[in-house]
């Protein structure tokens, strides 16, 4: 049997490339080698970190006799649903049809030509309390195959033409909304007024009022609804938002020692988590504990937390190469005994003496974005240089090693070797963000530059707003099963509401009105659904209040002789910079300038340069920059509206006068 895991780029193939199932790898060979045995395709799908993953791994795919039965009467393919998002994406939506309770590992079986005509999660090894046993559902579904065949077919073509109208719906949407879009202001997609109200109110109405968050249990951060939420402007929805952070911060879901938050809560009042650290997860909190602190700097558990994920994605996610990895494990070896959570539950010095769980290696594209966008916008909010520096070293990593010419990317790598893998919408959408943000941060026209060239890459003239190079999965599209359009949004945001993001700070920073109006297009046909479902669209419903007010931007410019780095205030410590415990009062009095414009949340984007990095910007095409000058050698802010700007501001007394008024 052809060992066909062992080099893969994937932690989650290769930790099956012992099982004697005759696996293989996502790709053509396997389909076309289940056409050739006329036999149906098993396509499992999983990921690292999936606790029921590695018990379904143990008790099923490495059973000998199971193994046998399985590579006789089908192909059997291991996805990592992280490195090919898109098939997860496909075969979730088909599996639907057939359970509704959907989860990793995803057990999907399909015809030779990819369709599926049955799906599941989990199965037990024995059956347990009417739940088949795995072998039971391999003996049903073969005797299906052979003795039914007619019907399978017929049934898989249907779940195929169901997911294909669907597709087909999101399109007439889509392009009705751009034909509307054209016509006029009154149909932009924006949520304001009495509709955001609605909106805010219904997300109330989920709230825990006992222990916090949203719903019962399994309890998720939902770190996009928060990020809405903040984003919103209005005292419920802040408050609401505050009250959710808080409760989190203060609850098991956060680590206490390493800082970085679990994935999920078993319970309802945020205890016995289940303790995988995700890099997504982590990346939107930081942003959300960021803002929260903004918005009251009184808060000190908001600065905490957020001191406590740049603490944890530097010195737990941080590769050599820089990259961040994908993911954390929630089992480790504890004393000689593999368990769920255990290194979780020890403190720092017996955490010392044992191997800290696996990490998932795997840099993925558009995760790694997020966590540079949240370290340099986080490094401007509370002064720390450090974590500008880390968000750098991620961001030089992938321009070296998954960007490609003509502003194409790939998805995955692992140790500098790149997957096979295409890169997704949500790739280009959250790297150009995080390309984008630095380069606020930091000043720079390369970055800047950078995260233009991935936005027009993905911009079209016909068809969807955005779409990805290259026409997504090959092996997908060649069975049409490709998905063109997939507004959902799980706990990140879709590659719909990443990119137009990405579009829209684009927009603050250049002042062309085509990155806005893309933002406006792409999200037109969304509105309604967002609305009617809104903890299920958080990314989406924060762009759309974005997209109801003007432009806001604010621009601090340095002195050439200041340099870009001198953040932190005299007397403030700089060095590694997680664990400084910044005094708002000293802060304040120390640079008033420079701490009211890292304090201020109401802007489509902030940012600052040296006057020799603005005028290089300008020049790349960045207006934003351009003709801002460092006022008689003093560090100088410009607040701006829809690109008209105040007088400039050399004093944070001053500049608080201007961010207090509505005129410019």
């Amino acid at each position: 049997m052809t060992n066909r895991l062992a080099t893969a780029i994937s932690p989650y193939l290769r930790s099956h490339a012992e099982n004697p199932v005759d696996w293989f790898p996502w790709g053509e060979e396997a389909f076309a080698a289940a056409r050739r045995r006329e036999v149906p395709v098993l396509v499992s799908i999983g990921y690292s970190t999936c606790h029921w993953c590695h018990v379904m791994a143990r008790e099923s795919f490495s059973d000998p006799a199971l193994a046998a039965y399985l590579n006789e009467n089908f192909v059997a393919i291991k996805v990592d649903r992280e490195e090919h998002p898109e098939v997860d994406t496909v075969y979730l939506a088909a599996a639907g049809a057939f359970t509704e309770n959907l989860g990793w590992p995803l057990n999907v079986f399909v015809t030779p030509e990819g369709k599926a005509f049955y799906g599941g999660t989990y199965s037990p090894p024995v059956p347990i309390d009417g739940h088949p046993s795995f072998q039971q559902v391999l003996g049903a579904v073969n005797e299906a195959w052979s003795t039914h065949r007619a019907e399978v077919l017929t049934s898989a073509d249907a779940v195929a033409e169901a997911l294909a109208a669907g597709q087909r719906a999101l399109a007439d949407r889509g392009a009705g909304a751009a034909g509307a879009a054209g016509e006029g202001e009154a149909h932009m997609a924006s949520l304001a007024g009495p509709m955001l109200d609605a909106v805010v109110e219904e997300l109330a109405a989920y709230e825990d009022a006992q222990f916090g968050g949203f719903g019962g249990a399994p309890k998720f951060p939902v770190a996009t609804v928060l990020r809405f939420l903040l984003a919103a402007g209005t005292a419920p929805a802040t408050a609401l938002a505050l009250r959710t952070l808080r409760a989190m911060a203060a609850s098991e879901l956060r680590d206490p020692v390493e800082g970085g938050f679990f994935r999920y809560a078993t319970r309802r009042d945020w205890s016995e988590p289940h303790y995988e650290r995700m890099l997504y997860d982590n990346a939107l909190l930081l942003d959300a504990y960021a803002t929260a602190w903004t918005l009251d700097t009184s808060a000190r558990w908001a600065r905490e937390a957020a001191k406590g994920i740049a603490r944890f994605l530097i010195d737990v996610m941080q590769l050599p190469s820089g990259g961040f990895a994908s993911a954390q494990d929630s089992e480790s070896t504890v004393d000689g005994e593999r368990v769920e959570g255990g290194y979780y539950r020890l403190d720092a010095a017996a955490r010392a003496r044992q191997t800290p769980p696996a990490l998932d290696e795997k840099v993925l594209s558009g995760w790694n974005g997020l966590a540079v966008g949240a370290l340099a916008r986080a490094s401007l909010v509370f002064g720390q240089e450090s974590w500008a520096t880390a968000a750098e070293h991620a961001a030089d990593y992938l321009l070296q090693a998954h960007a490609l010419p003509g502003g194409r990317l790939v998805r995955a790598s692992i140790d500098g070797r790149v997957s096979d893998a295409v890169a997704t919408l949500e790739d280009y959408g959250m790297f150009a963000e995080g390309l984008l943000r630095l380069a606020a941060a930091r000043g720079s026209a390369r970055y800047a530059t950078a995260g233009r060239m991935l936005v027009d890459a993905v911009m079209t003239t016909g068809g969807p707003v955005f779409r990805a190079p290259g026409g997504g999965d090959p092996v997908l599209r060649a069975q049409g099963l490709a998905v063109d359009l997939d507004p959902s949004e799980g706990a990140y945001p879709s590659g719909t509401s990443a990119t137009a993001s990405a579009a829209l700070l684009l927009h603050a920073l250049t002042a062309e009105r085509r990155y806005r109006e893309a933002a406006q297009r792409a999200l037109s046909p969304l509105v309604d659904e967002a609305r009617a479902r809104p903890i299920s669209f958080g990314a989406t419903l924060e762009l759309l209040v974005r997209l109801a007010r003007p432009s806001g931007q604010l621009v601090l410019i340095e002195p050439d002789s200041a340099g870009v780095a001198a953040e932190a205030p005299d007397g403030v410590a700089e060095g590694a910079g997680v664990d400084v415990d910044v005094d708002v009062d000293a802060l304040m009095a120390a640079d008033g300038l420079r701490a009211e414009v890292r304090m201020w949340s109401g802007a489509d984007v902030v940012a600052r340069a040296t006057e020799q990095g603005a005028a290089m910007l300008a020049a790349a095409g960045f207006e934003l920059f351009a003709d801002r000058p460092a006022r008689d050698g003093h560090p100088t802010a410009y607040r701006c509206t829809d690109f008209v700007c105040r007088l400039p501001a050399t004093s944070g007394a001053q500049l608080r006068v201007w961010l207090g008024g509505d005129e410019v």
